[in-house]
């Protein structure tokens, strides 16, 4: 056998150890999704920033006052009292505070950032208005639905030390079954086969939990004072500490959306840029995953096809491996549906349409992924929430249009 062959070994290799990797995150999944969840309280502050009204805005900011925990404080911070969220805000605390078990729930004001996005400067000034006894910070997104118990999920893996946060991930529910919110939610399904019981979590910021007092030893304030991203710089914190990053699965969060191809673009892209900047070896690895997949997928049927026409004695090994790529792929998409569907089964049947798409053209979101993993390889401009920035590296923010 020739260097094509001990490639096509390689790469099988590869593959095969991504899929056990991913079996194992299944198995993770299923095993901690209901686990129980009681004994562990301590007094947190939940903050939310918003900018803007997000699709099903009124649904997501009703979870927050719906959570089944004692002795939590609500706050949510906007960036201007002209922010149309901020009188949906007002509305929404008048009518849920009530029957919320919050102790109390504050509309905070931040004004504009300088030297951070806007997100995190909001977060700051939330964090700088915490009670003294708060044990646990907890943070959501407004274009997130959280379940009743998932407050009391997200801050049960900071009873152990050796854990620094813990934190959930989005499932997208597609509101309308166009093309581009099925292309969102099936790489955002590809994100989520990931995430397990592994080194390699990373937070993300829109359900993610930390302790006030690591918060503080990491220097995290420190760092979001010249950041963009929340979750990926607190994650960076986390691990040179050498503390843990726990993924919940039962923490999995459902976010409604509906996209335009434009937009996704947008959101995908600035995605990636954000990680290769602040995650440069995840980066690289997602791109080499990805390269790897797309030419095992249809490079090795092809050079089967060609091998055969030449009468190559190794001819064999190629048809056996393009079954195996095309097989190995297939079952991975059956486990991150399978896995979805386990944490988020109230909402299976809105997630019919995209669960087969990502089932049968698993291909063509390969393919997409890849394209755009390498759009993202160059530039450090991007717009989020209508603020462009530039990211001069992890701690150098430009706020070029505000």
């Amino acid at each position: 056998m020739g260097f094509l062959e001990y490639s096509l070994f390689a790469a099988f290799v590869a593959q095969v150890l991504f899929t056990i990797q991913v079996v194992c995150n299944h198995h993770y999944a299923v095993k901690k999704s209901d686990c129980n969840r009681d004994g562990f309280r301590p007094r947190c502050v939940l903050i939310v920033p918003c900018k803007g009204l997000d699709e099903a805005f009124d649904k997501n900011i009703e979870s927050f006052f719906r959570q089944a925990y004692e002795d939590y404080r609500l706050f949510f911070v906007v960036e201007d009292p002209s922010d149309p969220a901020y009188d949906r805000l007002l509305d929404l605390a008048s009518r849920y505070e009530s029957i919320s078990q919050a102790k109390t729930v504050e509309i905070l004001i931040a004004g504009p950032t300088e030297s951070c996005s806007q997100k995190l400067h909001n977060l700051l000034f939330a964090y700088r208005k915490i009670p003294t006894e708060t044990e646990v910070m907890v943070f959501a997104d407004s274009d997130a639905c959280a379940g009743l118990n998932w407050l009391a999920h997200i801050v049960h893996p900071l009873r152990r030390d050796k854990n620094g946060a813990a934190s959930g991930y989005r499932c997208f529910i597609p509101q309308k079954n166009n093309t581009a919110s099925i292309a969102l939610a099936s790489l955002n399904a590809k994100v989520c086969q990931l995430l397990g019981n592994t080194p390699f979590n990373l937070a993300w910021g829109g359900s993610m939990a930390i302790g006030v007092k690591n918060f503080r030893e990491f220097g995290i304030e420190q760092l979001w004072q010249k950041a963009l991203s929340d979750d990926l710089s607190l994650s960076r914190a986390v691990r040179r500490r050498h503390r843990k990053m726990v993924f919940v699965p039962a923490c999995m969060i459902a976010s409604f959306q509906t996209t335009t191809w434009k937009d996704f673009f947008e959101f995908a892209r600035r995605q990636f840029i954000i990680t290769r900047i602040y995650s440069p070896l995840m980066w690289l690895f997602g791109l080499f995953n990805t390269i790897l997949g797309v030419l095992t997928l249809w490079g090795t049927p092809v050079v089967a096809i060609l091998t055969f026409r030449a009468n190559c004695p190794y001819a064999w090994i190629y048809s056996v491996g393009a079954v195996l790529f095309w097989g190995l792929q297939i079952y991975r998409a059956i486990l991150r549906q399978k896995i979805i569907s386990t944490l988020l089964p109230e909402h299976k049947e809105q997630m019919k349409t995209a669960r087969c798409a990502d089932l049968f053209f698993f291909w063509a979101w390969s393919i997409l992924f890849l394209l755009i993993m390498l759009s993202s390889a160059v530039g450090r401009t991007i717009t989020w929430r209508n603020i462009r920035y530039r990211l001069n590296g992890p701690l150098d923010i430009q706020v070029i249009d505000p």
